[in-house]
């Protein structure tokens, strides 16, 4: 039996995306032609090797059996397309980046400007949300995410730590008596729909009876309700330090203690397959630098 890569190539597709019309659409061919590829290397196989199903396309006992040879043969060709372009290539391209709002807003940012004045041939993409995209079905290329991956196809490619602490406005400040308690606070949280968040379980763990003054389902817009004083958040000290927030109308850190357990991780994880793109290395070396000056904020 000769199984060519490009076949292979297909067949991983078509498990990473899920279906084989999601596959189709990113390897851009036609569903029909996808279909016959695949159908063809089962042939060859003897076996098939995914269950097509309405909702997309799994593994059957023979594909899982293929699966961990195509993926290192994915791994060898993409070592060998790197080592080809190392010395002629400079790195190029789209990189999108998954990170939760306020990491999207805080960092993200300002490391995109940081990457396009140094590598203006990479294109930043950041998708922004509380949602955890599918690194192995390709919906980013790389994750700034708050826990750690499970995935054995997923590698934590570096993480960083930061105490969480009470901001407000100073306005706000102002107006709070000398001995403050958490349960006295006003506080701008997540809407409902996000009531699984972690902000939000510890202070109903905290506070009896716990309801926000104000609620949102757009991190910017919990920001600009803090500035205005209209309550209390919680953030990451390391970020909101590096954030630059200094401002007349910026926000200050209360002196309130929220537990030894009010510690923060943010680990930046990447699908193994794509670790070794040359515009993926590069924006991965350039986070590594910004979780530097966050360490060094603590």
């Amino acid at each position: 039996m000769n199984l060519r890569w490009d076949d292979l190539k297909l067949f991983l597709a078509v498990h990473e995306y899920g279906s084989l019309s999601g596959a189709a659409r990113e390897l851009k061919l036609g569903q029909p032609t996808l279909s016959r590829r695949i159908a063809e290397l089962e042939e060859m196989v003897g076996e098939a090797l995914f269950v097509r199903q309405s909702q997309g396309a799994s593994l059957t006992a023979a594909g899982q059996k293929l699966l961990p040879a195509a993926q290192s043969m994915a791994e060898w060709a993409n070592e060998a397309e790197l080592n080809m372009k190392k010395q002629t290539h400079l790195p190029e391209g789209k990189v999108r980046i998954a990170a939760p709002p306020g990491i999207a807003y805080d960092v993200v940012v300002p490391l995109a400007a940081k990457i396009r004045k140094q590598h203006p041939q990479i294109q930043i993409e950041v998708l922004s949300g509380v949602e955890i995209l599918n690194l192995g079905r390709g919906e980013a290329d790389l994750s700034l995410r708050t826990q750690k991956p499970s995935d054995d196809d997923l590698v934590c490619m570096d993480e960083v730590s930061s105490a969480m602490r009470v901001y407000v406005s100073q306005a706000y400040a102002a107006k709070l008596p000398p001995h403050l308690h958490i349960a006295d606070l006003d506080w701008v949280c997540w809407t409902a729909s996000y009531s699984g968040m972690r902000t939000e379980q510890e202070l109903s763990a905290l506070i009896p009876n716990f309801k926000p003054a104000f609620t949102s389902d757009d991190f910017i817009v919990q920001m600009a309700a803090c500035k205005a004083g209209l309550g209390a958040m919680i953030l990451p000290q390391a970020t909101h330090h590096y954030a630059g927030l200094g401002e007349l109308n910026a926000l200050q850190e209360l002196d309130i203690d929220l537990g030894q357990n009010a510690v923060g991780t943010l680990y930046m994880v990447c699908h193994k397959r794509h670790r070794h793109l040359p515009k993926v290395q590069l924006v991965m070396d350039f986070i590594s630098k910004e979780f530097d000056i966050l360490r060094q904020a603590k």
